[in-house]
């Protein structure tokens, strides 16, 4: 399993757009042959901040969800440009 944590910080007035945009992103995800859990958040702290939780069985079911047509629709070209910074780390368990 990897897990994928994704902070992204969207311009003023970009909240209500974001929070569809995510929604659509689970819809979609959670459907995902790979996809073990998909999760978006906004901060409690700054509502501008959002992050994606994402769990997937292996790289390959990353690189799937990554190649999905709606990744690039709703990710690359509807939450990117709402962004004004972006961070992401890949995590494995510890066994």
């Amino acid at each position: 399993m990897i897990v994928l944590i994704v902070h992204f910080k969207v311009k003023a007035g970009e909240e209500a757009k974001t929070r569809e945009l995510i929604r659509i992103m689970q819809e979609h995800t959670r459907k995902e042959a790979g996809c073990r859990l998909y999760i978006g958040h906004q901060s409690t702290e700054d509502p501008r901040s959002f992050c994606f939780y994402e769990q997937y069985d292996d790289q390959a079911a990353l690189d799937a969800h990554r190649s999905a047509p709606y990744f690039a629709r709703y990710v690359v070209n509807g939450l990117a440009p709402l962004m004004e910074s972006r961070t992401q780390e890949l995590f494995v368990p510890v066994d």
